[in-house]
């Protein structure tokens, strides 16, 4: 069982505040609400809001990132989590190749089905929904 989960994309302000909020969503309606859930960047917008777009279509979904602030990803971090969540091949191997201690607990969201997830950001509307 997983405890702490950290999402990592770029710019820690679209796809991670997304990825995180519907995760905490999910495992709320699922009573698994002691879970911890971060997210961090490879190149952080540190401190910036979640991406205007990203905020609006999360609301849409009944949930609220408007609190969500970039960090940076950092070795502590890693540490923190058991689970790692990347968006694609090339941020895995990024994680695991910055920190090697990270290998074994980074998967893609999309490991299983073997499918990355588009960086949308400053892209059509369409990529986000």
């Amino acid at each position: 069982m997983f405890n702490r989960i950290l999402v990592v994309c770029v710019g820690n302000i679209c796809r991670n505040p997304m990825a995180e909020g519907l995760l905490a969503q999910t495992l709320s309606e699922a009573g698994m609400q002691a879970i911890q859930i971060r997210s961090a960047g490879l190149n952080a917008f540190v401190w910036h809001q979640a991406d205007k777009i990203a905020i609006r279509l999360m609301l849409e979904q009944g949930v609220d990132v408007s609190a969500h602030r970039g960090q940076q990803l950092n070795r502590d971090l890693l540490r923190w989590a058991d689970l790692v969540m990347v968006m694609d091949k090339a941020q895995k191997l990024s994680v695991e190749s910055w920190d090697p201690n990270a290998r074994g607990k980074v998967y893609r969201i999309g490991e299983w089905s073997d499918f990355d997830v588009p960086d949308p950001y400053q892209q059509s509307e369409s990529l986000l929904s």
